[in-house]
């Protein structure tokens, strides 16, 4: 990557990652950046990959306030997957140029911006592959007492993250519609999904990578964690129903998979890191291989908002932390790669349906309607079981912690549609 990097930015591995970026006294010259509301402060300079107005060239970027700032032509970076694939020293040395350049205005240096509200966002990278995990023990829990209340988890789950591999083709950026799929509902019948859902998940795009054969330790996970967005791995449930045994999902979710466009950094959640929730006391400690001892979760809270036709306004339906999460995202990391399945820069984890321990943290309508018994009540009067057409689904995210500056993820949003793809 041709990027000018003073090595005197560089700092060594297993260092504190905490440092004069992350100060919450640190403003831009960028206005709309020092909002107190501001989801993407000089805190926080999340990636993304967008093309100007008029123009058909794709380019990386970092959102500062309400403006893009043209990473190629500030820093000749050639594209996102070339950042993705340094080491992380090299990320964290990048990523304090970029906050000197927004801290400290040069001459000119406003020609490198485009206004957010102009720009075309486009899917940050090429994604390689996407393996979406189920890491979520309240969201397991409450999906297996739906269909096994005497037993709700298999015995595997408390030991192994589990998860499957998904469809990268199908990913898209936040925004694109999302038509209603068809498929086989029941037996002798195909037909569309009467039951479409949303699932509320953080995404993680993976860094350098590994060589195949060769396992990622858990000590240098997050060493090949690039950042996190939001995710919303759509959802045909009763195509799901029918088709998930015995080999789990297939095309009740690989229809369409929504995320967003800003990819907020490992080094911008440094200072909002934390030890995940505690696991029940006579759950078994993870196997060797997957033994965290520095905290390895992250205070990110995501909320699930509707609008539909008849409502303009959207409203909250839930909210829950990842901090609740079972599994860590160095722990999926690490189980992913154990086998010597190779990742690759670019590459896309799902963490699974987040979902907490009361029913406005349930992370999808499977759960808060409880399979459809018990329909979400909207304020016009409307009610939901499943979505319907018409209906736009958004995704938001925000970290906060005591003495930092609060960062956002921007959303994801996608809208139900009955038409036939052109």
């Amino acid at each position: 990557m041709p990027c000018c990097i003073p090595p005197s930015c560089i700092i060594l591995p297993g260092t504190r990652n905490i440092d004069q970026t992350h100060s919450p006294q640190l403003e831009s010259w960028v206005a709309s950046a020092n909002h107190p509301d501001c989801e993407f402060p000089i805190q926080n300079l999340p990636w993304g990959t967008f093309r100007k107005p008029g123009q058909e060239q794709s380019l990386p970027g970092i959102a500062i306030g309400d403006r893009i700032l043209d990473a190629s032509s500030a820093f000749g970076v050639e594209s996102l997957a070339a950042v993705m694939a340094q080491p992380r020293e090299r990320r964290i040395a990048l990523r304090r140029v970029i906050s000197r350049y927004l801290s400290e205005y040069q001459t000119g240096a406003d020609r490198n911006l485009t206004a957010l509200a102009e720009a075309e966002l486009l899917l940050p990278c090429s994604i390689g592959d996407f393996t979406d995990f189920y890491a979520s023990l309240h969201h397991a829990t409450n999906v297996g007492t739906m269909f096994r209340p005497a037993d709700p988890l298999f015995p595997n789950y408390k030991w192994v993250p589990i998860a499957y591999h998904g469809r990268a083709s199908s990913v898209v950026v936040s925004g694109t519609p999302v038509r209603r799929p068809s498929g086989q509902i029941r037996q002798g019948q195909f037909a569309r999904t009467e039951r479409l859902d949303y699932e509320l998940e953080l995404g993680a795009f993976i860094g350098p990578g590994n060589q195949q054969g060769a396992p990622i330790p858990i000590a240098e996970a997050e060493d090949h964690l690039f950042g996190v967005c939001l995710l919303n791995d759509w959802s045909a449930r009763d195509i799901q129903a029918w088709e998930y045994q015995p080999l789990g999902p297939f095309l009740a979710k690989n229809f369409a998979t929504t995320i967003s466009p800003w990819i907020v950094t490992l080094e911008a959640l440094e200072p909002f890191r934390c030890d995940p929730e505690p696991r029940p006391p006579r759950d078994p400690p993870p196997l060797d291989y997957l033994s965290q001892t520095a905290p390895g979760a992250f205070r990110i809270a995501l909320e699930a908002w509707l609008r539909t036709a008849q409502m303009p306004e959207p409203i909250r339906i839930s909210h829950s932390q990842v901090a609740s999460l079972y599994w860590t995202l160095g722990q999926m990391i690490t189980h992913h790669t154990s086998n010597g399945c190779p990742l690759k820069p670019g590459d896309l984890i799902g963490s699974g349906t987040v979902s907490g321990p009361q029913k406005e943290n349930r992370g999808c309508l499977l759960e808060l309607t409880w399979r459809g018994t018990d329909p979400l009540s909207l304020p016009n009067g409307e009610t939901r079981q499943f979505l319907e057409d018409g209906d736009e689904v958004i995704f938001r995210g925000r970290c906060e912690a005591p003495g930092y500056r609060s960062i956002g993820f921007g959303s994801a949003r996608g809208m139900i549609t009955n038409e036939s793809a052109s």
